[in-house]
């Protein structure tokens, strides 16, 4: 065992099931051991790199800013924030507003809190999630996850929350309680499988809330940012919903969190974070955002999700033996297997083969690449993956 890694087990809490793997450095979606030992990354950090490792102008942006101001308070006037702000909103195409935190979860306590604002006044506090769903691991939006494994160890929990095993049952659900405010849900689970909702069954679903008065809060934490081709998953799937949850790939690596929504309720005090929308978060995650907008008007970044997604199906046609469908959207997909024992062989053998792969529920394999992977890293990526099923 060496220093660093004897360390780590003496003085950090063992919450991961930690590899060991010391890496040092990256460029694009490659990244090198202390050896020196270089891997195809398809995981991105899981889904937070959306623009590699050590993206120039990424890099230059944050030398600027530390240069300058890396926090003030939320309590000044944040150029970046409100230039961010305004951005997301843009690109969304939904009139909304932003609260910027930290992550996720984050992002996800704020959706669940403005939800519980909008509807104090209806008597409505409870929110239906879906089976299998993940929403983040604070007291609150762990309750919110419905899955029974989850909810071990930390009780009592928040009352409030419903689970539903499928959209049709939370419409069914919320029509029998009257105290029903919202329905959340990934349009792409994430932890649950790289389930891609039905587009039909999320359409009824929109049209359900906005005639019954009832809040449809999307949680794009994993799939929003280009993750799905789009700007938001949302997008692609025609909905305008009433909150959008957003974290991940947002800054390129930087921790950020965003909840956007068309229901202003909040007032002075309601809510708030000490380090959300700072200057340095915000100022990379501009840099980010018009760097991938940019990237997908070019159209490469459709070509390059196309070639990533005919590479999924070529597996899964000549590895028919263990692979049984290709499932998600855009540059979150996934590979579902015959077994986790399966799974479990081939995250071992793709270590050996210098590719980095994430794992899902459902026996699932999960690729969550950086958003402006290039095309030769794709090739070369499949080509270790493909070698690790052959072995197999």
């Amino acid at each position: 065992m060496d220093n660093l890694e004897k360390m780590d087990k003496e003085y950090v809490f063992g919450t991961y099931a930690r590899d060991y793997t010391h890496f040092t450095r990256g460029r694009g979606a490659r990244i090198y051991t202390n050896d020196n030992i270089e891997f195809i990354d398809f995981s991105s950090g899981i889904g937070v790199n959306s623009l590699g490792y050590a993206n120039k102008g990424l890099v230059e942006v944050i030398s600027t800013q530390a240069g300058k101001i890396l926090h003030s308070s939320n309590l000044f006037l944040i150029e970046p924030q409100a230039r961010l702000a305004k951005k997301i909103v843009e690109l969304s195409g939904y009139k909304m507003k932003v609260f910027f935190s930290n992550s996720g979860l984050e992002a996800n306590e704020c959706a669940i809190k403005l939800a519980r604002k909008y509807g104090e006044n209806k008597n409505r506090f409870k929110i239906i999630t879906l089976k299998n769903s993940f929403h983040g691991r604070s007291i609150a939006t762990l309750k919110a996850c419905a899955q029974d494994k989850m909810h071990k160890h930390f009780s009592p929990f928040p009352d409030g929350f419903i689970y539903a095993n499928d959209i049709k049952e939370a419409m069914t659900l919320a029509k029998e309680d009257g105290k029903v405010v919202g329905i959340m849900l990934e349009l792409i689970q994430g932890e649950g499988g790289v389930r891609a909702f039905d587009k039909n069954e999320v359409l009824e679903l929109s049209q359900f809330c906005k005639n019954n008065d009832i809040l449809l809060m999307i949680d794009e934490v994993q799939s929003g940012i280009y993750r799905s081709g789009e700007f938001l998953a949302s997008q692609v799937y025609n909905i305008s919903p009433d909150i959008i949850s957003l974290a991940k790939g947002l800054a390129g690596g930087i921790p950020i969190g965003a909840t956007i929504s068309s229901k202003d309720v909040f007032e002075i005090g309601d809510h708030g974070s000490t380090f959300g929308g700072n200057f340095l978060s915000t100022s990379a995650s501009l840099y980010v955002l018009d760097a991938l907008d940019s990237y997908k008007k070019s159209g490469d970044l459709a070509l390059n999700i196309e070639l990533f997604e005919n590479y999924l199906f070529e597996l899964k046609n000549n590895f028919s033996n263990i692979i049984l469908d290709v499932s998600g959207l855009g540059f979150m997909r996934g590979l579902r297997l015959i077994n986790d024992e399966v799974l479990a062989n081939i995250l071992n053998l793709a270590k050996k083969h210098r590719i980095l792969v994430l794992k899902s529920g459902n026996a699932t394999l999960r690729f969550l690449p950086p958003i402006n992977i290039s095309k030769d890293e794709i090739i070369e990526g499949f080509s270790r993956l493909k070698g690790v099923l052959l072995e197999l």
